[in-house]
């Protein structure tokens, strides 16, 4: 029969569509959050996730989908248990394994021989079978013996239901044969395609190989985006003629910066853990510290668009487009915003924003906005920053209204603009424009 009966740690948008999955496909699943927020909205129907439908939530839930505080699980009457929570970096950007010990800590309490405990979040090659794994045994069981280990990572992206569906090939592998064998067959349950590699680091590597290899890309195109500005080039045309190659070539394009839970993260995972085997992985470092320094030029670029109507930006009326870290979603972790907020606020400018997707946002260390109407941030504000290109801004208002734009995101490509009006990251100012 197989394991049949399932606890998954972490209702987040990794653990909540996984756990949806498994329901659907007839398993018994406890789901168990830390948030008691998220667990009140998800008892309720109430999917907190982007691509993760009420709808779809409320089937589960009358299908049997349980869903507990970490007070009230019974994991010990599960057969398996996933681990699909949080794994942030700390102020010196190294890796904080917190959450990922806690999990490991309540399975503990509860671990019986014979269980399968199976880590997903993305982390360091060695922490399966390292720190997860000491605390697991610190239930007097050992892995490998008396329960089965292994690691098989989360593959979604965020906002896009089809990155948690059947068809993306799943990842596992255990810390023996028999653990690996076991969590393939859990997970062919709902993926067609299961991976199987030859230890939990050599997952926790791919994994992590998979982000920083984005992270790197985008910061690639980030530091072009600055050559092409200083060389009076556009680098949106650049790269789509770029992406006229068939082959050998994958398109990415520049913006504010990187956010969300892993893209910003992952590369400091990689490179804490090359430092501990005497190897500087610089290559991966200084992609990263690209990155999180974009936000910086496009508060220059706010500069210097003032500037050339002849205002400081002490002062100046500021209305932001977009505060979610990517489009169409409402995560704002580790957004660019919050640094452009920050360094805005710095300078003395007045801040108010749009996201029709983020009804309140609250920088860290700053206050509470509130999400105003585009028509009134737009009337109100002496520039639009376009940090989120979401679906839902109207962004023929946008640009048929707004007097001066700094667009970081290529979001004026292809309109009807007024000489002068729009400052864009990558390629100065838009056709029609002097600089």
């Amino acid at each position: 029969m197989g394991d049949r009966r399932l606890g998954v740690i972490g209702l987040g948008y990794a653990g909540l569509p996984l756990a949806l999955s498994f329901v659907e496909a007839g398993l018994e699943v406890v789901g168990v959050e830390a948030d008691p927020q998220r667990v009140a909205d998800l008892q309720a129907g109430r999917s907190p996730v982007d691509g993760v439908t009420d709808d779809r939530l409320k089937a589960a839930i009358e299908a049997g989908f349980r869903v507990a505080g970490t007070n009230g699980a019974d994991l010990a009457a599960v057969d398996a248990v996933l681990v699909c929570v949080p794994t942030p970096i700390n102020d010196a950007k190294e890796p904080d394994l917190g959450h990922v010990l806690s999990a490991g800590t309540l399975v503990a309490t509860c671990l019986r021989p014979g269980q399968l405990v199976v880590l997903q979040s993305t982390t360091y090659p060695g922490t399966t079978n390292g720190p997860f794994r000491e605390v697991l045994e610190r239930s007097a069981l050992v892995a490998g013996r008396d329960f089965d280990l292994a690691y098989a990572p989360e593959r979604v992206n965020p906002g896009d239901p089809a990155s948690s569906s059947r068809d993306v090939p799943r990842l596992v592998a255990g810390v023996t044969q028999a653990g690996t064998d076991r969590t393939a067959a859990l997970f062919h349950v709902v993926n067609t395609s299961v991976v199987e590699l030859s230890s939990p680091d050599a997952a926790e590597m791919a994994k992590l190989f998979e982000n920083v290899f984005r992270n790197v890309n985008i910061a690639l195109v980030n530091e072009l985006a600055l050559l092409c500005e200083r060389m009076g080039l556009d680098v949106w045309e650049i790269v789509d003629a770029a992406a006229t190659k068939p082959f050998g070539f994958m398109r990415f394009v520049p913006g504010p910066g990187v956010g969300g839970h892993c893209i910003p993260v992952d590369p400091y995972y990689l490179a804490w853990r090359a430092r501990q085997f005497g190897f500087a992985d610089r290559f991966v470092e200084v992609a990263g510290d690209i990155n999180l320094a974009m936000p910086d030029h496009v508060v220059e670029l706010v500069r210097q668009a003032l500037n050339g109507r002849g205002r400081a930006l002490k002062g100046a009326r500021m209305g932001l487009i977009g505060v979610a870290f990517k489009p169409d979603v409402r995560d704002t972790r580790n957004s660019p915003a919050e640094a452009i907020f920050a360094q805005l606020a710095a300078r003395g400018a007045r801040l108010a924003y749009h996201d029709p997707l983020v009804p309140t946002y609250r920088p860290a260390g700053g206050s509470t906005f509130a999400s105003q109407p585009l028509l009134k941030l737009i009337e109100g504000s002496d520039v639009i920053v376009v940090v989120t290109a979401h679906a839902l801004v109207d962004w023929d208002l946008v640009y048929s209204k707004a007097p001066l734009v700094v667009d970081a995101v290529g979001s004026s490509r292809g309109r009807s603009l007024r000489p002068r009006q729009v400052l864009r990251l990558g390629a100065g100012w838009a056709p029609g424009s002097i600089s």
